[in-house]
């Protein structure tokens, strides 16, 4: 993919890039407790963004994406968001570099890469971190890498409109090859722990699914929450989020059912994940699965953001032996369950997997195999 991209680079700008790339991510566990103060431990991934840049002596940027085969220019000092256009990532870290000092002058860019698109695998997140570093590398600005992090949040929030968590562009930017990061949502602070799967591999299927549902779900889910933090602040004035409330204080609190069945699923969650790291540092893979179904049965049954095509397939995986544990990942009512099979059980269950979801939805989903990599970096 690489020597494609800098190949198409050459033959466009007649002349040599500097290759970057940044890689997708995945979500072992810690769901939804982004936005409530909470624990998420992600991992950077095998499948990546890659970007061919040079410097361009005018002020115009020339940009080209082998995916869609299109070219997109803009005027470095006169630009604006191009809504739902690829270009748009880009031109949004621009504008954060230039709003932060750096003096970011024209650019030729070509990029691609092989990040499944619509599988939640945080592919523009994978773009914005991609050429935050690629123009730092350019053009000398030696940016640190926790700042490329909030730079490519930002250019989300205030080009592409998406209100987004962190999680995404810190992976892509901080992942470590066979390790996880989990990290504290709240303050940033983050803890490495290992991934030694031994026999098994992270194995996604994508159910082909994206239920309109999600984004209206997804702002109702954090109203009910924040109406869960505001009963507590009435018991409790120190408390600023759910990370600070506990199961008793839940039981405690004049809300609905419904909003304490919300802020429960949340308060355990972020306790698997503290559960599932611990089970990580052991290297007790069962334990660890046995958190991941506990977060399925958390978002499918309390939190209500699964839908039946994600909990079929949770459901096969319960049953199955090559199977140590499944989830839905992501904001939900769709995209992929993530799976941790025995490596020689591979073939065997896409196959079975595949005819059964065929019989039930009438459609085939995708596997994906993804191991943990290394973060943001250059080639």
């Amino acid at each position: 993919m690489q020597q494609k991209i800098k190949e198409i680079f050459q033959a466009k700008f007649d002349k040599e890039p500097i290759l970057v790339y940044s890689p997708g991510r995945i979500n072992l566990i810690g769901e939804h407790t982004d936005y409530n103060g909470g624990y998420v431990l992600p991992a950077a991934i095998d499948k990546k963004m890659v970007v061919a840049i040079s410097k361009k002596g005018l002020n115009t940027c020339r940009l080209y994406s082998v995916d869609f085969k299109e070219e997109f220019a803009f005027e470095i000092e006169s630009f604006s968001p191009k809504p739902n256009h690829w270009a748009t990532y880009i031109m949004g870290v621009v504008a954060q570099l230039q709003q932060a000092g750096y003096p970011v002058s024209g650019f030729d860019m070509v990029f691609g890469g092989d990040i499944p698109v619509g599988a939640g695998l945080s592919s523009s997140a994978a773009l914005e971190c991609a050429v935050g570093y690629a123009l730092s590398t350019l053009f000398d600005f030696d940016i640190p890498k926790i700042s490329l992090v909030h730079y490519a949040q930002k250019a989300e929030h205030t080009f592409a409109g998406v209100q987004c968590g962190i999680m995404d562009q810190f992976a892509s930017v901080m992942g470590k090859k066979d390790y996880a990061i989990r990290l504290d949502c709240r303050t940033l602070e983050f803890e490495y722990f290992p991934i030694e799967l031994g026999d098994y591999q992270l194995m996604l299927i994508d159910t082909k699914v994206k239920h309109s549902l999600s984004e209206s779900a997804y702002n109702t889910r954090r109203e009910e929450c924040e109406a869960g933090v505001k009963a507590a602040q009435r018991i409790d004035s120190s408390i600023r989020d759910l990370g600070d409330v506990s199961l008793d204080l839940l039981d405690r609190l004049d809300v609905s059912n419904t909003v304490k069945t919300r802020c429960k699923y949340v308060i355990e969650e972020n306790q698997r994940v503290l559960d599932a790291c611990e089970a990580l540092s052991k290297g007790d893979l069962k334990a660890f699965g046995q958190n991941v179904f506990a977060s399925h049965q958390g978002l499918s049954k309390e939190y209500e953001v699964s839908c039946k095509e994600l909990d079929f397939l949770v459901d096969y995986a319960k049953n199955e032996s090559g199977i140590l544990g499944a989830r839905m990942m992501g904001g939900g009512f769709g995209g992929c369950t993530i799976n941790i099979v025995h490596i020689t059980e591979v073939h065997r269950i896409k196959e079975a997997v595949s005819i059964k979801y065929q019989e039930k939805f009438g459609r085939t989903p995708e596997f994906h195999l993804v191991s943990p990599e290394d973060g943001s970096g250059r080639l």
